[in-house]
């Protein structure tokens, strides 16, 4: 796992001052570093009782898309207002530094489905708290929730956890 940590950039005050951006688009241009983030995935939940994967815009996608791919299940984009076609609903939540709405397809998974919600990062939680009561308001279950990484000061994975989901990261940083 030190090995994929190595591989993450950080950028320094963005998106705003005193902010250290965990930047996961280094280990993606790294084809060792990526096939090795997705096979460590594909490891921890091939024999899980998953229906789909859900993916955060935008990050998200790519690992979801690539671990749905491996596994043989479905992707669901959890996307920003607006960039859907169909019917959706919305849920508004708060960030770090403002707030936003996310938005996913009313008929995007089957009722009871078992969800695997992945991003790269989860840092106050409030995107994939967002996406959580999405997918349960559409009928779904949190099997898990998945990230590349976890800043854990800012004590997103213990909100989710809080709320009785399980929480799998493959790496931490200290700090904002």
């Amino acid at each position: 796992m030190s090995d994929i940590a190595q591989l993450i950039r950080t950028i320094p005050n963005y998106p705003k001052e005193g902010i250290m951006f965990r930047d996961i688009t280094t280990l993606l241009k790294d084809p060792k570093g990526f096939q090795t983030t997705i096979n460590m995935l594909v490891e921890k939940y091939k024999n899980a009782p998953i229906d789909y994967i859900a993916g955060i815009e935008a990050r998200g996608f790519i690992l979801g898309s690539a671990l749905a791919f491996a596994l043989g299940k479905g992707f669901i984009p959890v996307r920003k207002k607006g960039k859907l076609p169909g019917k959706t609903i919305t849920q508004n939540y708060d960030l770090e530094y403002g707030s936003d709405t996310i938005e996913i397809h009313d008929d995007a998974l089957h009722s009871g489905a078992n969800v695997l919600l992945i991003d790269d990062l989860i840092a106050t939680g409030g995107t994939a708290i967002g996406a959580i009561t999405l997918i349960e308001k559409v009928g779904g279950k949190i099997y898990e929730t998945a990230f590349v990484v976890d800043l854990p000061e800012l004590g997103g994975a213990k909100k989710i956890q809080n709320m009785g989901h399980k929480v799998f990261t493959l790496c931490s940083f200290a700090g904002h």
